[in-house]
């Protein structure tokens, strides 16, 4: 039965009316509730499955795998929470790989909430959607393709939409990376298309790690979280949440509230607009003198570094409330670039940030900790640092597999 919409759906007139190609997305978005069966064995975890996460020490991105194409080839891709499609350079070959036509419901899917019209081209072309590395700011427009592709323990989805880009895109991707994998809200997102083809739950939880890491789609794994609103900020579809204040030592910063802070995984190290950054390190600069904390000359990217030592100030990012704080202490907070100076892992993002954001919460501030993104009640969750509980992101995933319901 899904097959042959699929077909049909390839075969749209581009002579249709607007209207009538609404209706027949919202068919097609309908139809792909549907679970996808599947010839091999699926095991799920608690309702979800697991992606590995692996942190690359030279561009400190932190990379997956997923089985593409036929035959299956292991293709290591970048995470990118805010990414809106799976991309990848499609230099391999696969007899399994097709591509979406201008018109058809799967590019009227892919372009719903972008930047590209998603009125049906009168030509009977390739479905081109627009792609972004953000590290580099490069964009481009990807032929929009559909291909196997296998996530985890023989879980594959015969049609998975992705981008196929330029070799140029590729630029400051860690090494053996063919493309980017994006968990973002849009309709093509990972996330979206597991829980089209999965049956699963709106909502995934992340656990970055310098070690082992992982994603889990699906239900939460953990309680002990704190929750605050993820928010929508205009002409973005990555995920924000609002910082009412800042404080270091207990000390409240004298700055407004921070509206639409961005939680990335491909920006290294928490980001701040200049004249917030000049505000915080000042504030910094004297709780740690206050603690006889030795300044010492910077080292690039970092603006402020420090002799060695243990205990260093607690900064507080206050949420919605009093209450609910994302604590940043110790190993989330300062960046260990010698055996003797320490520096605290914040940078200067200047007057013009990308995004029109005014900070980003990067990936070194994100590590040890759990953040369950949940997408059907907009809200986030996290956990305190779990190294400072006696535990690890590689336990958690233990325990997460340990009890495998396999269907």
């Amino acid at each position: 039965m899904l097959d042959l919409i699929w077909i049909h759906s390839r075969r749209v007139s581009p002579q249709y009316s607007m209207a009538n190609s609404h209706l027949q997305l919202l068919l097609y978005l309908f139809l792909l509730t549907i679970k996808i069966s599947s010839s091999v064995q699926t095991t799920l975890f608690h309702g979800g499955f697991l992606l590995d996460i692996t942190k690359d020490a030279q561009t400190l991105q932190y990379t997956t795998q997923l089985l593409i194409g036929t035959p299956q080839l292991p293709t290591k891709l970048v995470v990118h929470l805010s990414g809106q499609s799976l991309w990848l350079n499609c230099a391999h070959s696969s007899s399994s790989r097709h591509f979406v036509r201008h018109g058809s419901l799967p590019c009227l899917m892919a372009k719903s909430g972008g930047q590209t019209p998603i009125v049906p081209s009168p030509s009977p072309t390739i479905c081109d959607v627009h792609q972004e590395n953000p590290i580099t700011g490069s964009t481009n427009f990807g032929d929009l393709a559909e291909d196997i592709v296998t996530v985890s323990d023989g879980m594959g989805v015969d049609r998975f939409l992705f981008l196929c880009s330029p070799e140029y895109l590729l630029k400051t991707l860690a090494t053996g990376a063919k493309g980017m994998l994006g968990f973002g809200r849009s309709k093509i997102a990972f996330q979206s298309q597991a829980v089209n083809n999965f049956d699963i739950p709106r909502k995934f939880s992340i656990c970055l790690s310098s070690s082992e890491g992982f994603i889990f789609s699906g239900i939460g794994i953990s309680k002990s979280l704190s929750y605050t609103p993820l928010i929508s900020t205009h002409g973005h579809d990555g995920y924000y949440v609002n910082v009412k204040s800042i404080k270091i030592n207990g000390r409240k910063l004298v700055l407004q509230p921070i509206r639409g802070v961005e939680i990335s995984t491909v920006v290294p190290y928490t980001t701040m607009k200049s004249p917030i950054y000049g505000i915080f390190t000042k504030a910094y600069v004297k709780a740690a003198s206050s603690m006889n904390m030795t300044m010492v000359a910077p080292v690039a990217p970092f603006g402020v570094c420090f002799s060695s030592q243990r205990k260093v100030p607690e900064i507080e990012l206050v949420l919605q409330s009093e209450v609910v704080k994302w604590m940043i202490q110790g190993r989330n907070s300062m960046v260990q670039v010698s055996d003797s100076v320490m520096c605290l892992g914040f940078v200067d993002g200047g007057l013009n940030m990308r995004g029109s954001v005014s900070m980003v919460l990067g990936g070194y501030q994100l590590e040890d900790h759990i953040l369950e993104f949940n997408l059907a009640t907009g809200m986030l969750g996290f956990s305190p640092s779990l190294l400072r509980e006696g535990d690890s992101c590689s336990n958690m995933k233990n325990a997460v597999v340990s009890t495998p319901l396999t269907l």
